[in-house]
């Protein structure tokens, strides 16, 4: 069975949002869309988009959520704000095998500026194909959850 994902850009990324998208869902994904046009010319705020997706992840609504703005970095900040959501922006193929298998992670920031596009797809495909490893790496997991319902970022 085949994930759904949402993938959300700003106004930098929104171009490899649609070939993303699109390839996704040729491939059997449920893709949900967040973020601007093709043809909008207004920046966009990433906070807003960010959240949008992670709030999708974290209700539990999507599977996963792609995140792509300047650096990747907003994005992730905003995205781990949620309960449930584990987000970093990831540059490389290592990076996206090791956040899936380690980390269990759930929300895949990326840069629409400094990555290029086959190494964005490069990426993507790892992340969507990697499971998480569990083990003692599930320990840690628990811990994080630990901290969020201390916090009482989650129930």
């Amino acid at each position: 069975m085949f994930l759904k994902i949402a993938i959300g850009s700003d106004h930098h990324g929104v171009e490899i949002r649609i070939k993303i998208a699109e390839t996704l869902h040729r491939e059997g994904y449920d893709v949900f869309e967040c973020g601007p046009a093709l043809d909008c010319r207004d920046a966009t705020d990433y906070p807003d988009i960010a959240a949008e997706v992670a709030e999708l992840v974290s209700n539990g609504d999507v599977d996963r959520g792609i995140l792509i703005c300047g650096t990747g970095i907003g994005m992730c900040i905003t995205a781990n704000k949620f309960a449930g959501v584990r987000s970093a922006p990831i540059i490389d193929e290592l990076q996206a095998e090791l956040s899936r298998r380690h980390n269990d992670l759930n929300i895949l920031c990326l840069s629409g500026e400094m990555l290029s596009e086959d190494m964005i797809f490069r990426i993507i495909d790892i992340w969507l194909k990697t499971p998480f490893d569990g083990g003692r790496h599930e320990k840690r997991i628990e811990k994080i959850e630990k901290i969020e319902r201390e916090l009482g970022i989650s129930d």
